[in-house]
């Protein structure tokens, strides 16, 4: 990862700009890989950590993951999963009892991947999740797929469609992160 910003170099530096700029360069990766993946995520909910070390895990499988992702109005997914040749995995991250019990909406994201999965601590009652869905056990470090549950086939034109709306949701993440100040123009309309 490199800074792309030029750092302001003063006139009146005693170091040349490219050194400079390289050592700056330097810092700021180190100091930014550090905060990534070195430190617990401190202020995280116990689903966000779940969600964290199960992303790491299938990065290590080749499949990238966005948070927080809406496959359609009225559904959010913990995790939506693309891997090498188009698989769509869903992820939902469940961190105690009352949060599964209450969640009625997982059985509508079926229709939305290929597999579905459910994210559990260590110490989550597993005897209560489907045996028929995918069963991953994650910390805020890693993960293990203990069960792949049934694989259902999503339609061409779903797939179609997912992926698009993958690599757009995917693409306006990265727009914000990178220019902050910029006004979303959907928004203004």
């Amino acid at each position: 990862m490199r800074l792309t910003q030029r750092p302001f170099i003063s006139a009146h530096s005693h170091r040349s700009p490219k050194r400079l700029r390289r050592l700056l360069d330097r810092s700021f990766t180190l100091c930014s890989y550090k905060a990534m993946h070195d430190s617990p995520p401190c202020t995280a909910q116990p689903g966000q950590i779940v969600a964290r070390g199960t992303a790491r895990h299938l990065r290590q499988h080749d499949f990238l993951c966005l948070p927080e992702f809406v496959p359609t109005a009225g559904l959010r997914v913990d995790l939506m999963c693309l891997g090498p040749r188009s698989e769509v995995w869903v992820v939902e991250c469940k961190s105690c009892r009352a949060d599964f019990a209450s969640d009625t909406k997982w059985r509508g994201y079926l229709d939305w991947c290929d597999r579905f999965f459910f994210a559990v601590p260590a110490d989550f009652p597993m005897d209560i999740l489907p045996p028929d869905q995918g069963l991953i056990v994650a910390d805020a470090y890693d993960a293990e797929i203990l069960r792949f549950g049934d694989e259902g086939k999503l339609p061409a034109a779903r797939r179609k469609k997912i992926t698009l709306k993958f690599a757009r949701n995917a693409a306006d993440r990265l727009r914000r992160y990178t220019d902050p100040g910029l006004f979303d123009l959907r928004s203004t309309q």
